[in-house]
């Protein structure tokens, strides 16, 4: 899964499912086929970038809890 800098040229937004919990904050970005993703409290840090069916199986498997 290849990562990339995070850049103010792409447009982050704040997950919907963040809420008000400051201490678990996700950020994304479309990246036209891909999507990344970073920590809100580490904007300056690396992203996980995911292609469309990886990013299906991500959201998939920590909706099922096989990821914590």
């Amino acid at each position: 899964m290849p990562s990339t800098p995070s850049s103010e040229a792409q447009t982050w937004f704040k997950s919907s499912h963040s809420g008000g919990n400051t201490t678990e904050c996700v950020e994304a970005a479309h990246l036209g086929e891909a999507t990344a993703i970073r920590d809100s409290k580490a904007t300056e840090g690396s992203s996980l970038v995911f292609r469309p069916n990886a990013w299906t199986s991500f959201v998939s498997a920590l909706q099922d809890g096989r990821l914590r």
